[in-house]
């Protein structure tokens, strides 16, 4: 009997021996899995980190180009209206030349002179305006440098005068709401 419950006292070591063999086994993998858990959430919130810092640099990209597209866009119809005011300057001279030649014909008793010339200013004139030609209004108007430029002042005969465009020695025109050539003007002083 002795000998049997030594037996039973070994086998029970021994299947002590195997249970915390099989506890120490399973918590070493516990472990590796508690890490390896740990490191893909580390992993997995360093992509999130990725994703979100590339979805701002492809937001920004996409605005910047938006800016870029529009910018282009403005240059591109800056170009067309400075070539037409590039255009429309050349031909300032020529609508100056038919608005003398007007006043000179209005003591002409040639009707046919008055009329072809008459025609010819109203339709450049009309075509002018077509492209946004306007006629600096300055006469009677308080001088301003933002459309009018002095070429001597004169003696205003009275108060109200004073500072006033008395005379307007060539017409300024905007185009655009820019202006492409000051009104040439005599101010009362």
């Amino acid at each position: 009997m002795k000998t049997s419950s030594i037996m039973a006292n070994n086998e029970e070591k021994t299947e002590e021996k195997a249970v915390k063999k099989a506890q120490n086994a399973a918590q070493k993998k516990l472990k590796a899995l508690e890490e390896e858990l740990k490191k893909t959430q580390e992993e997995l919130e360093k992509a999130k980190e990725d994703l979100g810092k590339s979805k701002d640099d492809s937001l920004k990209l996409l605005a910047e180009f938006e800016t870029f597209r529009r910018r282009n866009a403005e240059d591109r119809l800056n170009l067309i209206g400075t070539a037409s005011a590039d255009v429309i300057k050349g031909l300032l001279p020529v609508l100056d030349d038919c608005e003398r030649a007007i006043k000179m014909l209005e003591s002409s008793s040639d009707e046919a002179a008055k009329e072809g010339t008459s025609l010819i200013y109203n339709k450049l004139m009309a075509y002018l305006k077509g492209k946004g030609l306007e006629v600096i209004d300055a006469k009677g108007k308080t001088f301003d440098t933002d459309f009018h430029e002095a070429v001597s002042q004169f003696p205003a005969s009275e108060e109200k005068d004073k500072g006033k465009v008395l005379d307007v020695v060539q017409t300024g025109y905007t185009l655009g709401g820019k202006v492409i050539r000051y009104a040439k003007v005599v101010v009362g002083a």
